[in-house]
């Protein structure tokens, strides 16, 4: 069983929590959440509207002996940058694995996050796109970029108006890997992919990829239509990251390149063996 502490009560820290609580694996011992939220205090099957857990939530100034008190395994932690990075310090440093859902983060910021798994030897998963459809979307447009270098992109994020930072982590990672696509197909050095970044109503979020041609165009579009899309990843992260050391994405967590290699070998083989297939129902 893997004891569980979360880290953030907000819209999607409550559906985490609520899927964690659906696991036979995985237990919820402690859950914290932001300064002067009206949660501390509750306990935590109020604030879910479920049976009473005896799981109290606390506010951000009880993290160490609460986590000292409960000892759990992974901390899952979606607040904010500089929240996520204090608290990670304090984790690694109790020895305890963390799953990072948290966006925003600087370059310098995920930095240090892998100088925290160097320096303590503990796990930590960085995963601000951490679906697993948005992956899979990430992956066609770096294939679409490797194959279509010619071709012009962009992104377009919305989401809901109170999401802080723009663009998104997850449109940030896509434009990555559709540069990576374009420089690995032998494209010399490129601009940035531009991204579009809209804040509206209560999107709860958007990803666009337009791929645009002389002649023709493709769209590549990713849409969470539920917060329980983010739990179901963070699940997913939980169990990759328990009993394990070092920095990982969710690339790491999901490893679809290797899925997409195993598929085309099976292709392979399939389409080598469809000739003698129609040969013999030819002859039957």
């Amino acid at each position: 069983m893997t004891r569980v502490c979360l880290v953030g009560l907000g819209r999607t820290g409550i559906e985490v929590a609520k899927a964690i609580m659906e696991q036979k694996d995985l237990r919820l011992v402690s859950a914290i959440s932001s300064p002067n939220s009206r949660k501390i205090g509750k306990d935590l099957g109020e604030i879910l509207g479920c049976p009473a857990t005896g799981v109290i939530v606390q506010g951000p100034d009880q993290i160490e002996p609460i986590v000292f008190q409960s000892r759990p395994d992974v901390v899952v932690d979606f607040t904010n940058p500089a929240a996520t990075v204090r608290n990670s310090k304090l984790f690694s440093k109790m020895k305890v694995n963390i799953v990072v859902g948290t966006t925003g983060f600087s370059k310098i910021a995920m930095y240090k996050l892998y100088v925290l798994t160097k320096k303590y030897h503990n796990a930590i998963l960085y995963a601000p796109n951490i679906t697993l459809g948005v992956n899979v979307m990430m992956l066609l447009t770096n294939l679409a970029a490797n194959m279509l270098n010619n071709y012009d992109f962009q992104i377009t994020e919305i989401h809901h108006k109170h999401k802080k930072d723009a663009p998104s982590g997850t449109a940030v990672k896509i434009a990555k890997e559709i540069e990576k696509g374009l420089a690995a197909s032998g494209l010399p050095e490129t601009a940035d992919v531009p991204i579009q970044a809209i804040r509206a109503g209560g999107v709860v979020g958007k990803h666009e990829v337009l791929i645009v041609g002389e002649n023709d165009r493709i769209e590549i579009s990713h849409e969470s239509f539920s917060r329980k899309a983010f739990a179901l990843g963070a699940i997913k992260g939980i169990r990759f990251i328990q009993g394990k050391s070092g920095y990982f994405e969710m690339n790491d967590v999901l490893n679809l390149q290797k899925v997409l290699g195993d598929y085309l070998a099976k292709e392979k083989f399939r389409n080598k063996r469809q000739p003698l297939y129609r040969m013999n129902s030819a002859a039957n």
